[in-house]
C-alpha cells in the first residue's frame, strides 16, 4: 500500500525492473545463437542493445535485442534476402521454436516469457565515427539498409538520465510499461528515444506531471516521425503502419486524459482518486493506494 503517489510510482518501478532469474533467462541461448551465426556467416560479433542493454526494460515483457555485425561479403544487396538467410540458418538450428522475420530482427522464441526470446539484427559495420561510436547498416523493412548505432543512443540516453539524477530511464520504463500493458503499436525505441528527446529540455522529473506532459506531447505531435537526436538513423518512424499509428494515436488520447484527471485529482489532495486514475491508465496493474 502507497501513501502518496511519488511513493506509488517507486513501487511501481521495482515490480517493472526485472529480476535477476529473468536476466540470466535472457542469456542462456547467447551462446547456442552466436555458433549458429559464427559458423554460418562469419560473424564478427555480438553484442547485446536494446531495453535489456539500456536498462529500461519491462519485466516479462521485453525481449533480448543482440546486434549481430556480418562481414559485407557474407550479406545480400537486398536486406530482406540477408534476413531470409539469417532465418534460415536460426529456424535449422531450432526447429523445435516458431523462428521468425520481423524487420530489422529474426525474432527466436523460447518459453513463455519475453525475456526469454531473441531478436537478432544482422548488421553490416560501416565505420567508427569522431565520438568512437560504431555505426551500422541493418534491414530498412523494403530491402535497402539503413544506418544505426546503438553506442551512441545509448550513450544518449545514458547521458540525459545522469544529468537528470538517473530519472529519466524509470520515465522510459514508465512509458514502455504503459504500451504492452495496453497493447500500443509504437515501437518501442521510438518511445526511448522520444522520452530522452522530451527529458532532455526539462531540469527536473516528477513522474506523475511528466508522464502527463510525455503523453500530452505525443499527441499534440501526432506522433509525427521524430529525427534522430544522434543525426544517425535520419528519422525513425513510430509505428509498423498508418492503421497502427490510428490505433496508437487513439489509446494514446485516452492515457493523456486518464493522466489529465490523476494529477488534478493529485493536485486536490484526493490521493485514492489519483491512485485509481493511474491504475485505469496502466491497465490496472498500478500499486494500491
Amino acid at each position: 500500500m502507497s501513501k502518496t503517489v511519488e511513493e506509488g510510482f517507486r513501487i511501481f518501478h521495482g515490480r517493472l525492473t526485472p529480476t535477476g532469474t529473468e536476466t540470466e533467462a535472457a542469456k542462456r541461448h547467447r551462446a547456442t545463437i552466436k555458433a549458429c551465426l559464427e559458423n554460418n556467416f562469419g560473424m564478427t560479433s555480438f553484442y547485446r542493445i536494446g531495453s535489456f542493454g539500456n536498462g529500461t526494460s519491462v519485466r516479462g515483457y521485453s525481449d533480448v535485442d543482440y546486434l549481430a555485425c556480418i562481414p559485407t561479403e557474407n550479406l545480400k544487396q537486398d536486406s530482406r534476402k540477408s534476413l531470409y538467410g539469417v532465418w534460415e540458418a536460426l529456424d535449422n538450428r531450432f526447429p523445435a521454436s516458431e523462428v521468425g522475420i520481423k524487420s530489422p530482427a529474426i525474432y527466436v522464441p523460447f518459453g513463455t516469457d519475453a525475456s526469454e526470446s531473441t531478436d537478432v539484427v544482422p548488421a553490416d559495420y560501416l565505420y567508427t565515427d569522431d565520438n568512437i561510436f560504431r555505426v551500422y547498416e541493418i534491414a530498412d523493412g523494403s530491402g535497402s539498409w539503413m544506418k544505426t548505432s546503438p553506442d551512441a543512443h545509448i550513450a544518449y540516453v545514458g547521458y540525459i538520465n545522469s544529468k537528470l539524477s538517473s530519472k529519466v530511464k524509470p520515465l522510459i520504463r514508465f512509458i514502455k510499461a504503459w504500451r504492452y500493458f495496453r497493447d500500443v503499436p509504437i515501437y518501442p525505441f521510438y518511445l526511448e528515444l522520444a522520452v530522452a528527446k522530451y527529458a532532455s529540455d526539462e531540469t527536473s522529473i516528477i513522474y506523475s506531471i511528466d508522464i502527463k506532459r510525455l503523453l500530452r506531447k505525443l499527441l499534440n505531435n501526432k506522433l509525427s516521425a521524430m529525427q534522430d537526436p544522434m543525426g544517425i538513423s535520419g528519422y525513425i518512424s513510430p509505428c509498423s503502419t498508418d492503421a497502427r499509428k490510428e490505433d496508437a494515436l487513439s489509446k494514446l488520447q485516452t492515457a493523456y486524459t486518464r493522466a489529465e484527471k490523476a494529477c488534478d485529482a493529485e493536485d486536490a489532495g484526493k490521493i485514492a482518486d489519483a491512485f485509481d486514475w493511474w491504475d485505469l491508465v496502466f491497465a490496472y496493474e498500478f500499486p494500491a493506494y
